[in-house]
């Protein structure tokens, strides 16, 4: 599907960052085609960001990722105007950002974005729930009105019962999920997340990446994750941008940075990446929603694909099994699917790739995928993940 205006939420246009005492001044320089080690020589001034355009579609999880200096703390800054740039636009449904006054900005960071941060940000003195209210008892919200909505949050990161406890007393990942709820009770639409889980153990990292898919599942927030760990980008990424030395060197999704890296420095992230542990299913299917809706011969032949040889049938409980071709033209109009359908499981699009090959390769057939509410979103394809996982 393309882009149309709708669907971009932000847009990034010609952005520069130089930091130092005459950033202006430098500007031309950098435009010019100076290299940051000469402006730097030459200027004593440092280019943080040169040249970035992006567009962020609304309701995707977009990662920023590259190593340390490239560039992607700096760049999430600007969405929310804590740096201003040396020049260009950030433009957030469709108004330049950059032409807000201080009081309209406040606002616009208190209602439109909500931050989750690295070392988790909390309040010590405040309790959990005290932390997690944070963002609406500062909009002029009473405790009664905001504690409701805080509590239910709470719950729903996996924390209900530790309402009275204080920061000190949770683990990391208990922390960073009060970290989450605080920022999803604010109602923002956008998330920033710079480098949220990179302070966790890795199991308990797994855990909050599979709890943010499975958030987003029902969300669709637009959410701006910061990494320098393609594996985490991969898994969480609809859309990944690589920065390197402020500059941006690809853009594009998962299976995109891995399949077809545009330079070395892409290429040699990708090339150590466990492809089947790193990509969920949801990077690699067909988006799909062909199917048999009903529970007999008549309702089959009236909702059966043309030009396929089986379909997936689903009833109003959600997917049955298969319906081949071959089986529909056997039956009677008035015979039930019962008993009539090939028993092939569906999956998760959140299911990594590794989980899903046993499956894949037990089968002649494409597997359903299936979302929680049990609809059809799409199809995988064994022969694209195969591609997918060819080194």
């Amino acid at each position: 599907m393309g882009n149309t205006e709708q669907d971009i939420l932000i847009k990034i246009e010609g952005l520069y960052q130089i930091f130092g005492k005459t950033p202006k001044k430098v500007l031309q320089k950098v435009k010019d085609g100076a290299s940051k080690d000469d402006v730097l020589a030459q200027t004593g001034h440092t280019v943080g960001l040169q040249d970035i355009n992006l567009d962020v579609k609304r309701g995707e999880i977009f990662v920023i990722m590259g190593l340390s200096g490239s560039g992607k703390s700096t760049l999430i800054r600007h969405f929310n105007r804590l740096i201003d740039p040396t020049a260009g636009k950030i433009l957030v449904d469709g108004e330049d950002i950059m032409e807000l006054p201080q009081k309209e900005l406040t606002e616009f960071r208190r209602h439109k974005m909500a931050m989750v941060f690295q070392h988790f940000g909390l309040m010590p003195h405040r309790s959990v729930l005290d932390n997690v209210g944070y963002g609406l008892s500062i909009k002029g919200l009473k405790k009664n009105e905001w504690k409701p909505k805080a509590t239910s949050w709470l719950d729903t990161v996996g924390l209900a019962g530790y309402e009275d406890q204080f920061p000190s007393q949770l683990s990391g990942g208990q922390q960073q999920r009060v970290g989450l709820a605080r920022a999803l009770c604010t109602d923002a639409e956008i998330l920033l997340m710079d480098e949220a889980f990179s302070a966790l153990d890795p199991l308990i990292r797994s855990e909050m990446q599979d709890q943010l898919i499975e958030l987003q599942e029902t969300l669709h927030k637009t959410i701006i994750f910061i990494t320098h760990d393609l594996d985490e980008a991969l898994r969480l990424g609809d859309r990944i941008a690589v920065l390197k030395d402020g500059k941006l060197v690809q853009v594009g999704t998962p299976v995109d940075i891995v399949l077809n890296p545009v330079d070395e420095y892409v290429t040699a992230f990708a090339k150590d990446v466990n492809r089947a542990k790193a990509l969920s299913v949801a990077t690699v299917m067909t988006e799909n929603t062909d199917k048999v809706l009903g529970t007999t011969v008549r309702e089959a032949r009236k909702s059966f694909p043309e030009n396929q040889s089986y379909a997936f049938v689903f009833d109003h409980e959600g997917y049955k099994g298969i319906l081949t071709k071959k089986t529909l033209a056997s039956l009677q109009d008035s015979d039930s699917l019962d008993g009539k359908l090939l028993d092939v499981s569906s999956i998760a699009p959140n299911q990594l790739l590794e989980d899903v090959i046993p499956l894949s390769l037990n089968t002649q057939f494409d597997i359903p995928v299936v979302d929680k509410y049990r609809q059809l979103i799409g199809r995988l394809e064994a022969s694209k993940l195969a591609d997918v996982l060819a080194p």
